[in-house]
Parts: structure tokens; C-alpha cells; sequence
């Protein structure tokens, strides 16, 4: 007997010193159901030696400057601000009471981590708790009451005064923006040139009458016999280059008439390839006379010349004078105008 009592005695010394460097942490909520924005106190209690300093992990990672620690995804919040107390077990033992507060800003049901406690010779983690968050029911006619003012963000910008809709929709914005410029560009170009596209310069009647003379020339019409219809066509481009080279209303007269402008006009030694071309045209038309191929040539080429020798030339500046913005180099022969 006296031998049993002795290894109780060994047995429960072994298992008092096995306890005595033990960490323990036991973790409790104040409430399980919280109303979402509302504050509770997470407590947490600590067992350990004395003389051995510890603490949590996750408050020693944590940034001073937030002033809180985020768990379940940042949807709980444990401010860094909490009390603690120590209370004396005896034998060399202490019990530290952690109040932690606690605030939640998403409803639902959530499950909170186990807390680490790390002290100088060993470590220990706490039981794992539950969280009911409860929604806030309001609506537009509910007073605003017992909620904390609205904080101002972290690492506060100029930024955060722009409304969310325009980083939506910032590509309408600009569309807009474009559409308006365009417009204001569109309506002063308007009223100063009257047109809001750049209108393509007309052809001279130089240029006019020499494409139609090439096309003209192309058909073939007096090798095929068509000697009316080619005449008919000589003369019109002819008046037509009258008309607006000289401001002959060549398209109403006469060949007599046409011939008799000419002569009081600045181009009368010309007049001669006008004749040969009237005179041929009018024989072929009215008196229905078959020219011979040379007098089809002679006509084509005497008209030809006509429209070149009649072309408006560049003026020479006098000498010493600079020449006027797109003018001939002097000594050479400028181009139609």
C-alpha cells in the first residue's frame, strides 16, 4: 500500500510538471449573432508560465497604421486597440484575458480562424468559433441613427471625388467629347468657306477642252464614217472652250458671229484655225459634203493648237520683283492655268 501511494505521488508530480510549461488558449465570443456594423468583444484566454512573454501573430503582423486586423476575407474586423489583463494562478502560472473588439460588415454566417498564441517556449491554438452577422433592414424612410460616422478611405486621393460612372463609361465620355469638337470644328469651317469638305478645284477650260479633244480623237468616228457626228463634236468642244476661256456665248451663234468676236478679241491672229474649223463643220452639216481624211486632220489639229495657243499664260515679273506664288521660273513657258 505504502508502495502505491508513493508512484501516485510520482504520477501526479510527472503530469503537474507536464502542465506547468503547457501553453492553452481558449477563445469566446460576447455574442454569436451580431447585427452587421454593430461592435462585440472576441475574448481570448491565455495560460502560460510566468516570466515567458508571448502574444498573437496575427496582432503582430498587423499594420499600427490601419488599426485593425481582417479575418474571413476583411469582412471582420479585430481592432489592435484591445485590453489586456493578467491574473496570478499561483505555482508559477498566469492566466492573460485578451478583449478584443470585434466588428463585422457583411452578413452571414462566418467561421472564425483559430487564434495562434506564440510565447518564448511554445505555442497554442485556440478553438475555432462561429459568427451569425445579421443584416440591417431599412428603407428609405428609416432615420439614420446609432451607426458610426462614415470614415474617410485610406491613402485618401483627389480621385476618390470622381464618381464611379465615369471610370465606367470614361470611353462614352470621350466619344462625346470627339463628337462635339468635331461638330464646333465642322460648323466654323462652315461659315468661313462655306463648305465643311475641301472643295476639289474645277478643271480649267484648257484642261476641259484638251480631255475631250483626246477623247474625241479615241472614237474614231470620221474612220468609220461618221463625219457629222465628228464635226458636231469638234465645234461643241470649240464653243465650249470660247465660252469660258473668253466669255463668247459661242454655243448661240453663228460660225459668222463666233468669227466676228474673234476679231475684236486679244486673240484675233488665231481666229484663221477657228475658220478652217466652222467652215468644214458647216459644209459637212448642212450641205452634208464628205470632207477628205486630210481635212479631218487639218480641223483636229487646228483646234488642238487653237486651245494651246489661247491657254492662259503666267505674267513675268518685272525684273528685281519676286515672282507671285505658283508662277513660271523665268525663260520657261508656264503651264495652263
Amino acid at each position: 500500500m505504502k508502495l502505491k501511494n508513493i508512484l501516485l505521488l510520482v504520477v501526479c508530480l510527472c503530469s503537474f510538471a507536464a502542465q506547468a510549461g503547457k501553453v492553452s488558449v481558449t477563445a469566446k465570443l460576447d455574442s454569436v449573432n451580431l447585427l452587421m456594423g454593430n461592435l462585440t468583444t472576441l475574448n481570448l484566454e491565455v495560460v502560460q508560465d510566468k516570466g515567458k512573454p508571448g502574444g498573437f501573430v496575427m496582432f503582430r503582423n498587423a499594420d499600427p497604421a490601419r488599426g485593425y486586423v481582417g479575418v474571413c476575407g476583411d469582412s471582420i474586423e479585430l481592432r489592435t486597440s484591445y485590453k489586456a489583463d493578467t491574473v496570478e494562478l499561483g505555482s508559477n502560472r498566469i492566466q492573460i484575458n485578451y478583449q478584443v473588439p470585434l466588428q463585422a460588415f457583411d452578413s452571414g454566417t462566418f467561421r472564425l480562424p483559430e487564434f495562434v498564441y506564440v510565447s518564448q517556449s511554445d505555442s497554442a491554438r485556440s478553438n475555432a468559433l462561429t459568427l451569425n452577422v445579421v443584416p440591417v433592414k431599412v428603407t428609405a424612410d428609416d432615420p439614420i441613427a446609432g451607426f458610426a460616422k462614415v470614415a474617410e478611405p485610406e491613402n485618401k486621393s483627389v480621385f476618390d471625388a470622381v464618381p464611379n460612372w465615369l471610370y465606367d463609361f470614361w470611353w462614352v465620355i470621350l466619344i462625346v467629347l470627339l463628337a462635339i469638337g468635331v461638330f464646333i470644328w465642322a460648323m466654323r469651317r462652315y461659315r468661313k468657306e462655306g463648305t465643311v469638305l475641301k472643295k476639289k478645284p474645277e478643271p480649267t477650260p484648257y484642261e476641259v477642252a484638251m480631255r475631250d479633244l483626246r477623247q474625241l480623237k479615241s472614237k474614231n468616228l470620221w474612220e468609220q464614217g461618221l463625219e457629222k457626228e465628228y464635226f458636231t463634236r469638234l465645234t461643241e468642244i470649240l464653243r465650249i472652250y470660247l465660252d469660258r476661256r473668253f466669255g463668247i456665248n459661242a454655243m448661240e451663234m453663228t460660225s459668222r458671229e463666233i468669227m466676228d468676236h474673234l476679231y475684236n478679241s486679244d486673240v484675233k491672229d488665231k481666229r484663221e484655225y477657228v475658220r478652217q474649223i466652222l467652215s468644214v463643220a458647216d459644209f459637212v452639216k448642212f450641205a452634208k459634203v464628205r470632207p477628205l481624211p486630210a481635212d479631218n486632220i487639218e480641223a483636229y489639229e487646228n483646234a488642238v493648237k487653237f486651245v494651246e495657243e489661247t491657254k492662259p499664260v503666267p505674267a513675268v515679273p518685272a525684273e528685281g520683283a519676286a515672282a507671285p506664288e505658283g508662277a513660271a521660273p523665268k525663260g520657261k513657258k508656264g503651264g495652263g492655268a
